[in-house]
């Protein structure tokens, strides 16, 4: 088998990151061509993949404000002492409390059984 030497490559010259040297002709001659062939060589249409337009969601970043528009955060209303509001005292509830030994009160209307037991 005959082995074929290949010639080494020529070293570049040359300081590394030095860019090449571009002659004002040429690239004077590609301005011109873009100037004679337009924009409309590099135009690429949209590919649509529907036939309804959806509006874009664009982007909506989060508030930073500057200073707080609420001078006070609100009372939260349903607190410790407004959850049970009062004992029942009617016929039906003294009956729960001698039959069924069971307390009846009356609670904040959007209260639940958390808020109740807490």
């Amino acid at each position: 088998v005959s082995k074929l030497k290949i010639a080494p490559k020529p070293k570049k010259t040359g300081i590394k990151g030095q860019k090449k040297v571009v002659k004002p002709v040429t690239k004077a001659l590609k301005a011109q061509r873009k100037v004679v062939k337009g924009e409309h060589g590099k135009r690429v249409r949209k590919i649509r993949n529907s036939v309804h337009f959806r509006r874009p969601k664009t982007f909506e970043p989060p508030r930073h404000p500057k200073y707080p528009r609420k001078s006070l955060p609100k009372r939260n209303r349903m607190d410790a002492y407004n959850i049970i509001k009062f004992p029942l005292t009617s016929e039906a509830a003294m009956k729960k409390i001698e039959d069924n030994n069971t307390l009846v009160f009356i609670v904040h209307t959007s209260a639940n059984k958390h808020h109740i037991k807490a």
